[in-house]
């Protein structure tokens, strides 16, 4: 994990060289800086994740199925950008093997408060 003072490149070859982790996760974590994370995650068949404590996004590199947030199932695809509030019950199902994406949690924990689209 970089923890960065300076402008961060994050290679998304360099990130994938990592996946699965020693312990045989499906995520890689590449920059950690103030209340900023992001990761690689690349499921495979399933995912297993839970509720997370803070604000987290996705921006879906390659693959596409179905995105459950909440009480809402939604299509997504390679390009998309998914939001999901701390606390939130959210999954990928219908993915096949092929689910890319780069997670960035941000802000404090429980979630910001505000919004709008």
């Amino acid at each position: 994990m970089t923890h960065a003072k300076d402008a961060v490149r994050l290679g998304l070859n360099e990130m994938r060289a990592n996946i699965p982790n020693p312990d045989g996760e499906r995520f890689h974590e590449g920059l950690m800086r103030g209340e900023l994370l992001v990761e690689l995650y690349a499921p495979q068949h399933e995912d297993l994740q839970e509720p997370h404590s803070r604000d987290e996004c996705y921006v879906i590199i390659s693959g596409s199925g179905k995105f459950q947030m909440g009480d809402e199932v939604v299509p997504f695809e390679a390009g998309d950008f998914l939001f999901v509030p701390a606390g939130m019950e959210h999954r990928f199902f219908d993915f096949g093997q092929s689910l890319e994406t780069w997670v960035i949690f941000y802000g404090p924990e429980g979630g910001a408060q505000g919004g709008g689209s």
